[in-house]
């Protein structure tokens, strides 16, 4: 595994830029569609447009025969595609998008009991449980502290953001442990399934959707072109390159550039409570990536 270089450095910034910017996209898009139709346009752009660039690679879909892959390639399109952009879409309607980006530096976090009991050689070791404990703090802290136990407000919004964090860490440990396929024809399929299950959900509850506006319809496409379709390509190539230890740098990365996007261009206010919960969450996410480090988990970026 060769040290990153000036390419990937720039490449894992555009892909920080990028979801992070989904967050106020989605905002956006809600102003012309509901949140599953802008779930199911999404994915079955970037499916279609990904599934064109993994043909012209030379890579097809896996065998049907192959059933064990197949069923992971289930789980992906449900907890790394349909759920959480469903979940993120119905949240964003109430929190503000910022909100959103920053519980998804909560996602490597909620990996790590997940993957002591599933994954195996991935125990939680006490520096594991420290960093844990210190991200769930600043979890706790954003979703409003002891005011989550207090009826109505936004806190059913705020959990919903929360559960797509966990569907994609769910999905992680689901990409870990799929049998061996190519990143892009695997991520196609995840995307293909997810469409799948979303067109008909959004139909039936949504319709199809009325005139857009042109910044919502520009929204849904970036939304469907880059976060969905680019950024996988982007992702295989910087894990190919550098490994995952120096991908997972972008967790960093996106909750700050949701934040930028959020004040800078949608006018949202955010409380003070909300950057002392982002601090201890990457915080706790720091120390949990030193001790990969120290034990040699992943490959040194």
């Amino acid at each position: 595994m060769t040290s990153p270089g000036l390419i990937n450095w720039l490449t894992l910034g555009l892909l920080g830029l990028i979801w992070g910017a989904s967050f106020m996209s989605t905002a956006v898009a809600l102003q012309g569609a509901g949140p599953l139709s802008v779930s199911a346009i999404r994915l079955a752009i970037g499916a279609l447009v990904l599934f064109a660039v993994a043909r012209a690679m030379g890579h097809r879909l896996p065998p049907r025969s192959d059933r064990k892959l197949w069923l992971c390639i289930i789980g992906m399109g449900v907890f790394s595609n349909a759920v959480p952009f469903t979940l993120l879409g119905l949240a964003i309607q109430y929190v503000p998008s910022a909100f959103a980006g920053v519980t998804m530096a909560a996602v490597p976090l909620l990996v790590l009991p997940l993957a002591h009991f599933l994954v195996p050689g991935e125990r939680m070791s006490w520096i594991k449980c420290a960093g844990f404990a210190i991200g769930f703090v600043g979890v706790f802290i954003l979703i409003g502290g002891l005011s989550i136990f207090e009826a109505g407000g936004d806190t059913l919004p705020k959990l919903a953001c929360i559960g797509a964090a966990f569907c994609y860490a769910i999905g992680s440990i689901i990409t870990r442990l799929a049998p061996p396929a190519h990143p892009i024809a695997f991520s196609t399929g995840g995307l293909v399934i997810g469409a799948l299950i979303m067109m008909p959900l959004a139909l039936m509850f949504e319709g199809l959707p009325g005139a857009m506006p042109a910044n919502a319809i520009a929204a849904l496409l970036y939304l469907a072109l880059l976060p969905t379709a680019l950024a996988t390509i982007l992702l295989v190539r910087v894990i190919q390159s550098a490994g995952p230890s120096f991908m997972s740098l972008v967790n960093y990365q996106v909750p700050v550039w949701s934040v930028l996007f959020g004040v800078a261009l949608l006018s949202e206010a955010l409380p003070a409570s909300f950057l002392l919960a982002l601090g201890l969450i990457l915080g706790g996410l720091a120390l949990t990536q030193a001790a990969q480090k120290r034990l040699g988990r992943y490959p040194s970026a």
